[in-house]
């Protein structure tokens, strides 16, 4: 096969290909290779559309796609667990870069290395954001990372019950269970104002802010996680990093988060990338990957994986990780972001970020029918009370161009949690106040 078909996206195989293959392989047609499936169901009638040109099959993805109500179209309030950020134009343009795009889990530091180097990057980068001592090279997402700190908590502490908090995401809660159930360890609940780690935890869990917005206790529940020789386990969000104190300063052993917010699109829900971090004595029970850097035999600057935990690497029974895809894509498009926007930067987004969401409730709240059920300081997400369910509200409010919150009555009755972030104009706030108005009891 000559260069040129080796470098096409896309070879498509002629009459003659599958000639030699069906040949090859010992059959007369395709049709043979499906004779185990009853004929009743080998060929389901399909209406299928005429065929289209190129030109005509763009524009009619094109009309598809403006169907959606994009948060690049319409203002949004929605949050829960993926954030609607700035992403700058260098962050896209960098990770549109063929040699990143196409770059895949960095075996070979002799051919990967400015994949490794970029992980390398990430981890310095997350460890200065979270206030701890190492990172690895990035996680599946934030649900993936908290259940893998869990997870981590057990085996180093050799405990088997891990007690999370109320306030963290009931999404994330689920996760964890999925994979801390089958391997006999026991998840319990409690709640932040009367925390109680029992006999046997290995870990308390806490999210900071919680799944509702606000700021836990930090200081006073890493009292009583350690008071019972169990670990702090802490998932956080970076932007609110920018601003307030990191999950180090609170002692925490084990600080995860999403890092989805520091320049990755929503896209759907994915893909992301978990940030991990903990402290140094617990490295060689962290999951994922750890990247080093190091001089060769000629005094010259180069990067390799200093740390592998899967079972591919190492003996089974040591394992502490069975994570099998890299998100060198999506952690290049975070250290693209935290270069870009710096220490400065990310504060003036957290910061902005906090006051319109502070603006957006206290607007809210004067409306007849709509109440704020939780006290406290919170960061860029609040509970709302409706005077109808919420999922009506946010019929209405799509109707007027506006996405609204997620609907959480299921865990506060009628509530609906809102986020605002820099994204949101005075003008959107002030119009989602003024259709939430329009509804009010």
């Amino acid at each position: 096969m000559d260069q040129g078909r080796l470098s096409s996206p896309y070879i498509p195989n002629t009459h003659d290909d599958r000639e030699a293959m069906l040949q090859a392989i010992g059959v007369e047609s395709a049709a043979e290779l499906f004779r185990d499936i009853p004929e009743a169901y080998r060929e389901p009638s399909l209406i299928l559309p005429s065929p289209l040109s190129e030109l005509e099959l763009q524009r009619e993805l094109q009309a598809l796609a403006d169907l959606n109500k994009s948060t690049d179209r319409i203002p949004s309030f929605l949050g829960g667990g993926a954030y609607h950020h700035f992403i700058p134009a260098v962050v896209r343009h960098i990770t549109g870069l063929g040699g990143f795009a196409t770059a895949y889990t960095p075996y070979q530091p002799e051919v990967s290395q400015g994949t490794l180097q970029v992980a390398y990057e990430l981890q310095s980068l997350v460890c200065q954001l979270m206030g701890m001592e190492v990172a690895n090279a990035g996680m599946y997402d934030g649900a993936s990372s908290l259940a893998e700190a869990a997870l981590m908590a057990c085996r180093v502490t050799g405990r088997g019950r891990i007690a999370v908090l109320d306030t963290v995401s009931h999404r994330y809660l689920s996760v964890m269970k999925t994979y801390a159930e089958p391997q006999g360890l026991e998840v319990y609940v409690t709640s932040p104002g009367s925390a109680r780690v029992e006999e046997g935890t290995a870990c308390l869990v806490v999210q900071h802010p919680s799944f509702y917005g606000y700021l836990e206790d930090l200081e006073a529940l890493e009292r009583v996680a350690h008071s019972q020789n169990a670990l702090l386990v802490v998932s956080t969000d970076p932007v609110f990093l920018g601003m307030f104190r990191p999950p180090g300063e609170y002692g925490a052993d084990i600080a995860v988060a999403e890092g989805q917010p520091l320049g990755v699109a929503l896209s759907y829900g994915g893909p992301y990338c978990g940030l991990f971090t903990c402290k140094e004595q617990f490295l060689r029970q962290m999951p994922g990957r750890i990247v080093g850097k190091t001089v060769d035999t000629q005094g010259r600057e180069g990067y390799v994986l200093t740390l592998q935990t899967r079972e591919q690497h190492i003996r089974r029974e040591r394992a502490t990780s069975n994570i099998c895809t890299s998100e060198a894509l999506v952690g290049t498009a975070i250290v693209a972001y935290l270069a870009c926007m710096g220490r400065v930067g990310l504060r003036h987004i957290a910061e902005l970020t906090y006051h319109k969401a502070h603006y957006a409730a206290s607007l809210i709240g004067q409306i007849p029918g709509y109440s704020l059920p939780f006290d406290g300081t919170f960061f860029q997400e609040f509970v709302v009370q409706c005077p109808i369910p919420p999922g009506e509200v946010n019929a209405r409010l799509l109707d007027e161009g506006i996405i609204g919150g997620l609907d959480i009555s299921d865990q506060v009755p009628q509530g609906l949690l809102l986020c605002v972030t820099e994204m949101n104009t005075r003008q959107e706030i002030e119009a989602l106040a003024e259709a939430l108005g329009r509804m009010g009891g």
